[in-house]
């Protein structure tokens, strides 16, 4: 027996694979997780995944008042509305003042109740349990879809920790450039088109299916013979190619210092990105009101009314002066950039606690800054998802943002682009920065931060690219 089936029946088949029944044979989950702490709940950094988590649930509770209590007017009117009123939803606090959700999906309770994580997450988490698995999967995800980090993970852990020789050596990765959507698997966005090759039929998603279901439930061994075990669209030249493994045999990860004279927010040309350490030590501050956060546009979220996933042009925050740009001069030579994408900072807050977000952008000739791949950390976490680490005011730390991966080949004549926050909102909730339990917080309790992004010899803040010389 194989299974099939993408998101929430991705996430059911490591389930399913977990239990190592006798007669499953292979799965092949689609943008899922096996891991529901870091994918679709909350990120690598601790941060809850706000949009996700009540765009899914009040979906979900609706569809249970209309089969369980059809003529409950009042229930059914409200989680209509707020499907309708995104602001109704997303922007009020408490975060975890939900009595509706609550009282219809128990669930929704244990995520935000559990904001590390803790035992509870790790008995949810197949990834806890990947020795026991015993069947091959084909993974498949894409570059603008919120599991892709956990998709590549899965792929990654079950070559190493799978329970037998089959599914160690059965693993299979394919990423598009896709979002989590209906349509969001055609290439195709507002501002960027990826062509006919970045659509299902150009990445040729059901022979795939078959061949791998022929080799691993019909035991077919020809059938993925001459097969390379990843297959990902590459961005910039927009088009396919086959690799032995991930992360990408010959990677490079090459340092890119961050640098400033301190108005990195507040002008277009001063932060910059070089490959040597600045000689000389920086600072850059900006005031952080969680009450007006930067707003997400775009990127790895669950697309709807109003609202897409994908590449979106980052012009409009960039003029925030709550987000420091750097860049690189503009390129002479093609840049691939493949692999997992990482942000080490050096950071200090005059709040409790407070977040940094990070997001590489693709600068064109024509002044788009496409988004390619984000993330946060949330400070409290910067140790340990498990176990929370207070912050001194206006210490400095050292973090790294998980800012995910990608696959881009910046072109000459574009540049390589960075932006630095504190909030991506309403991807990600809001920090109210008083070090408490973020949920429960109130309006009134949140607190304005000035937050700096340290730079130069002695804390030299990063971007790190795994870069690919073909």
């Amino acid at each position: 027996m194989g299974t099939w089936g993408g998101s929430y029946q991705g996430m059911a088949q490591w389930h399913a694979a977990a239990a190592a029944p006798p007669a499953l044979r292979a799965i092949a989950p689609a943008m899922a997780s096996a891991d529901p702490y870091r994918a679709p709940w909350y990120s690598p950094g601790g941060a809850l995944s706000l949009d996700t988590l009540l765009t899914w649930a009040n979906r979900a509770a609706l569809n249970a008042v209309r089969r369980t209590s059809p003529a409950d007017g009042e229930r059914l009117k409200e989680l209509m509305s707020t499907l309708v009123d995104r602001c109704a939803l997303l922007d009020r606090l408490p975060v975890g003042d939900r009595p509706l959700l609550r009282e219809q999906l128990p669930w929704v309770a244990d995520v935000l109740d559990h904001p590390s994580r803790d035992e509870w997450w790790e008995d949810v988490a197949p990834v806890e349990r990947f020795g026991d698995i015993t069947a091959p999967a084909l993974n498949i995800g894409g570059w603008y879809d919120p599991f892709l980090a956990e998709t590549i993970r899965s792929y990654v852990l079950m070559r190493r920790y799978g329970g037998s020789p089959e599914a160690r050596a059965g693993q299979h990765l394919l990423i598009g450039p896709w979002g989590h959507a209906d349509g969001a698997d055609l290439g195709e966005f507002p501002d960027r088109s990826f062509g006919l090759a970045g659509n299902v039929k150009g990445a040729e998603l059901t022979e795939a299916h078959l061949r791998f279901f022929d080799r691993w439930v019909r035991g077919r061994t020809d059938a993925r013979k001459d097969t390379a075990p990843v297959r990902i669209f590459v961005m910039g030249v927009d088009d396919w190619r086959d690799e032995q493994d991930w992360p990408l045999p010959g990677t490079s990860h090459v340092d890119y210092f961050l640098s400033s004279s301190g108005q990195a927010g507040t002008s277009a040309t001063d932060g910059v990105l070089v490959t040597t350490v600045p000689r000389t030590d920086g600072h850059d501050t900006f005031r952080h009101d969680p009450l007006d956060p930067v707003p997400t546009i775009g990127g790895p979220v669950i697309a709807g009314p109003g609202r897409w996933a994908g590449p979106a042009d980052q012009r409009a925050v960039r003029d925030r002066h709550d987000v420091l740009c750097f860049t690189t001069p503009v390129l002479d030579a093609p840049r691939e950039v493949t692999g997992h994408v990482r942000l080490v900072l050096h950071v200090s807050s005059s709040a409790a606690d407070t977040d940094f977000t990070g997001k590489l952008v693709d600068i064109h000739p024509d002044g788009r800054a496409i988004l390619l791949c984000e993330g946060i950390q949330r400070v409290r976490y910067r140790s340990s998802l498990r176990r929370p680490a207070a912050l001194r005011p206006n210490e400095v730390v050292e973090l790294v943002v998980d800012m995910c991966a990608t696959s881009n080949v910046f072109l000459p004549g574009h540049r390589i682009g960075l932006e630095v926050a504190s909030s991506n909102f309403p991807r990600y909730d809001r920090n109210t920065g008083t070090g408490r339990a973020i949920a429960f917080d109130s309006g009134t309790d949140v607190v304005a931060a000035l937050n700096t992004v340290h730079n130069g010899l002695s804390k030299p803040s990063r971007l790190v690219l795994p870069v690919v010389d073909r």
